[in-house]
């Protein structure tokens, strides 16, 4: 099928008005290649504008400033450690090499203001300050910010669309696609070559049952476009995936508000604790494993504690901002009077936090192995937040290389098919214990940016045999 079976024809494609979405269209523009961006909603959003807008990268220009020595060897090895050696070296050295640069480039070239955020302290699997983003901003932020920066660009914009078929040749080779509109009707257009950025499957639940079936019953916070589309998708053409059981679980979603507690939060000496009024995990061990113990405890909902001190030094989080302005958080002066706030044990309550403190004042490990050092847990005035878990977004998809492009599962490429962010593996290993602070949106930006200028270089080709043809 030529391109003369379609209603007009691009050189570059992308699915998706995300992040990654974003980045790869801005790249593949600055690249030189005419861009048609795609988004099923009418107002971008997705898993980017659902998130901090936070990023994790390593070398980057904000670090130096900051004083923070940092590299992509030192980033490499973390992720390898996080993921017990189980994540694909290809695409973690991808990222340790190119999300720094990403970032800078994001920072230089688009005039977005990300900057290291030294309220994040290293945590979580980051042995150094490596989350940048934007202070006192979102992730819708983030979006709106991109979206602008398309319009700066001259990149055309359909929303409201969402992708509806795939059309290829013999070889693999994708022709054009189907675009469905609102109001039902359908477009056929050609491309060069196709960017999958259209998000993970954490709103689909026949998907979240089959392949990470522990989570079937969670709530989820993802965007609910979040379903399948870039995995079914590139199935269908033959693409291999990847740790398809992978996702951020997260502990603290406040209920019945729907917001994240920061995960500075229990960082800074917060504690989790049930409705018997005791802790059962150790807060720092594992910002996306923790959802399950959380999931474990008898009740609906569990309770985050943690201390004026605490709320200080995430104020400038626009999550515990939100959560003032709902008055969302159990404010009391004494122990009994934040037990009878809670609805837990007093007694129990008292307990809790006093072995905390004593554990912290004795140096040593307690009994959940939370190593205190020089953190304080909490102490009067007390605040509480009502939290509950739930999945986030899966982190497995489509099989890529180190330059974004799907993979067969014989390990060929597909000729001009590029992933990422959620649409694509990611570097958190197979299962929920893998995932570093900010890596999703690390990933949507860094294979992004990847994606954009490999899809440039293949979609000028396509566009050139075009002019030759005529």
């Amino acid at each position: 099928m030529s391109g003369e079976a379609f209603e007009f024809s691009v050189p570059v494609l992308v699915v998706g008005g995300g992040a990654c979405g974003c980045i790869a269209a801005l790249s593949a523009r600055e690249s030189g290649a005419e861009v048609l961006l795609v988004e099923q909603d009418e107002r971008p959003m997705g898993s980017t504008g659902m998130s901090q807008g936070l990023i994790c990268a390593a070398g980057t220009r904000s670090q130096a400033e900051h004083g923070i020595e940092d590299d992509a060897e030192r980033y490499y090895a973390d992720i390898i450690a996080k993921t017990r050696g189980q994540t694909d070296p290809v695409l973690a050295r991808a990222i340790a090499d190119h999300a720094g640069p990403t970032v800078d480039w994001m920072v230089g070239a688009l005039d977005m203001p990300w900057q290291l955020d030294t309220g994040f302290r290293p945590a979580y699997g980051n042995s150094t300050y490596r989350v940048h983003g934007w202070r006192g901003h979102s992730g819708q932020d983030m979006v709106e910010l991109l979206h602008r920066r398309l319009d700066d660009a001259g990149v055309d914009v359909m929303a409201g669309t969402r992708l509806s078929g795939v059309e290829s040749d013999e070889n693999g080779r994708i022709l054009g696609v189907s675009l469905t509109r609102r109001d039902g009707s359908v477009e056929r257009v050609g491309c060069g070559a196709l960017v999958l950025a259209c998000g993970g499957f954490a709103a689909d639940h026949a998907m979240v049952a089959r392949y990470m079936p522990e989570m079937a019953h969670a709530r989820n916070n993802g965007h609910e476009g979040s379903r399948g589309t870039a995995v079914r998708v590139g199935e269908q053409l033959g693409a291999a995936l990847g740790d398809m059981g992978a996702y951020q679980g997260y502990a603290m979603l406040t209920e019945p508000q729907g917001i994240p507690v920061p995960p500075g939060v229990p960082v800074e000496g917060g504690v989790l604790v049930n409705m018997a009024g005791e802790r059962f995990t150790d807060e720092t061990a594992d910002i996306a494993g923790m959802v399950h113990p959380v999931l474990r405890q008898e009740g609906d909902h569990v309770w985050v504690v943690f201390d004026a001190r605490i709320e200080a030094a995430a104020d400038y989080i626009p999550e515990m901002q939100q959560l003032k302005a709902l008055n969302a958080l159990k404010k009391a002066d004494s122990i009994a009077d934040l037990a009878e706030a809670m609805g837990v044990p007093a007694a129990a309550l008292e307990a809790t936090l006093k072995a905390t403190q004593t554990a912290q004042s004795e140096g040593r490990a307690d009994p959940f192995g939370r190593v205190w050092g020089t953190d304080l847990p909490p102490a009067a005035p007390y605040r509480a937040l009502r939290v509950v878990g739930a999945i986030f977004h899966t982190q497995g998809g489509l099989q890529i290389d180190g330059e974004a492009r799907v993979l067969r599962a014989d390990g060929t490429r597909l000729p001009n098919l590029f992933a990422g962010g959620g649409a694509a593996r990611s570097v958190s290993g197979p299962s929920y214990w893998g995932y570093l602070p900010a890596m999703g949106l690390a990933t949507a930006v860094t294979f992004g940016r990847l994606a954009g200028l490999g899809a440039a270089r293949v979609g000028s080709a396509f566009a050139e045999a075009e002019l030759s043809d005529r």
